[in-house]
């Protein structure tokens, strides 16, 4: 679920005699702030922000460098403070969020709008200009002061963008070294790419941002992009896109997106944007037969139904009709969903369970043999141990749920 978008920036109308901001102003994202408010203050919000800090994150390099001899060296950070990395400021081995300066915390505005180019598809391919022009997805963009601009098709929201920015960071190849095999790990650009919404023209398709970045959750969706007081902007038909990039995955410790973000950004915490967005993606609507198309019907959707067949069975139909890659996606090795069923007498006695999991324990520990999981499998080199670190990885057995490839509801 998480297919984390690309920004896309209009430009503030103002005179071109002024100098523009220094390389350095323009990497500090409050610079940005300035005239980008809401994008800021989403931004400051998302989990592109926390990347750098998140406690799991920095615990598992710091683990990673130790079980490596220094091997990993910036593996992780290269995604997680990729600025971090391109100014020269760590080499991942002794990695302290605490010690980068805000221009290099995070995935920041400057990295993703300062991308000449894409080289490669996974570990971060991207190459950045280190200058004062700022890409976006929007053409014609109008004068600024504060830097350059230019229109950068690989950013617009739109089926002409192959989400090659996004697949970039978002689809993870272990290395080897310090892994005993490089193993795609984390493929949720590879698993977009096969999906319907990758291989037809809209309505269907749709891309990363198309869905992580939505400018129907931005009310009007005509909002100023550049809104410092005194600019000459004016409103451009889905201007503005969201820059929450929600996923499944939110802070665990004191952030701004743990509390409601102050106006112009919507006022919802982290957990209730990520609600806003999975709740209809994760239902089960009444009894649906095979080949029933009852039921809504959208992007995001997981569509189940309970089918009492004779007294004897339960079938249940689960069905990623709009999910736009497998789920769950993204560190699948590390995430468990599962299927939980009970079933009741007429008295309220249970008859049959499946996918009860105590607090604590993990599904796979229970012991359930009727247990249905989705979840990716990670075995060390002899092909039987569990690999609990993507360091020793050397192969996978994937368990998730397929991603849509066709729209006939019927077909299994």
């Amino acid at each position: 679920m998480t297919r984390l978008a690309v920004f896309v920036l209009a430009f503030a109308a103002c005179s071109s005699s002024a100098p523009k901001d220094p390389v350095s102003e323009l990497q500090d994202p409050s610079t940005c702030g300035d005239c980008h408010m809401q994008h800021y203050q989403e931004w400051s919000s998302s989990m592109h922000a926390y990347a750098s800090v998140d406690p799991v994150f920095v615990a598992m390099n710091k683990r990673g460098q130790r079980d490596t001899q220094n091997q990993l060296g910036t593996f992780c950070v290269q995604c997680h403070a990729p600025m971090a990395v391109a100014l020269g400021l760590t080499d991942g081995t002794s990695f302290d969020p605490t010690m980068l300066p805000a221009a290099a915390s995070g995935v920041t505005c400057y990295f993703c709008h300062d991308v000449k180019s894409v080289e490669a598809d996974h570990n971060n391919g991207l190459v950045i200009a280190l200058d004062q022009t700022m890409r976006g997805g929007v053409s014609n963009p109008v004068e600024t002061p504060a830097h350059d601009s230019k229109y950068d098709p690989t950013l617009m929201a739109s089926e002409s963008n192959q989400s090659t920015m996004c697949g970039s960071c978002h689809d993870v190849v272990t290395p080897s070294p310090p892994s005993p095999t490089a193993v795609p790990l984390e493929r949720t650009y590879a698993e977009w790419q096969a999906t319907i919404f990758a291989t037809t023209p809209p309505p269907t398709g749709i891309t990363c941002s198309g869905c992580h970045m939505s400018t129907g959750f931005v009310e009007p969706p005509t909002t100023v992009i550049a809104d410092k007081p005194g600019l000459n902007v004016k409103s451009r038909p889905n201007s503005f896109h969201e820059h929450l990039w929600l996923g499944i995955d939110q802070a665990m410790t004191p952030f701004p997106g743990t509390a409601a973000m102050p106006p112009p950004a919507p006022a919802l915490t982290q957990a209730q944007a990520i609600a806003r967005d999975l709740d209809p993606a994760l239902t089960i609507v009444g009894a649906t037969p095979l080949g029933d198309n009852d039921g809504q019907i959208g992007p995001g959707f997981i569509e189940g139904g309970i089918c009492v067949t004779h007294e004897e069975t339960i079938t249940v139909r689960m069905d990623t009709r709009g999910t736009g890659h497998m789920w769950p996606s993204g560190a699948s090795q590390d995430r468990r969903a599962w299927l939980q069923m009970i079933a009741y007498d007429a008295s309220n006695q249970v008859l049959f369970q499946t996918g009860v999991v105590p607090d604590g324990m993990d599904p796979e520990d229970i012991g359930d043999p009727n247990l249905v999981g989705f979840w990716d499998q990670a075995y060390q080199a002899d092909g039987t141990t569990p690999a609990h670190f993507f360091w020793q990885v050397a192969s996978e057995q994937s368990k998730l749920m397929k991603p849509p490839v066709t729209l006939n509801m019927t077909s299994p």
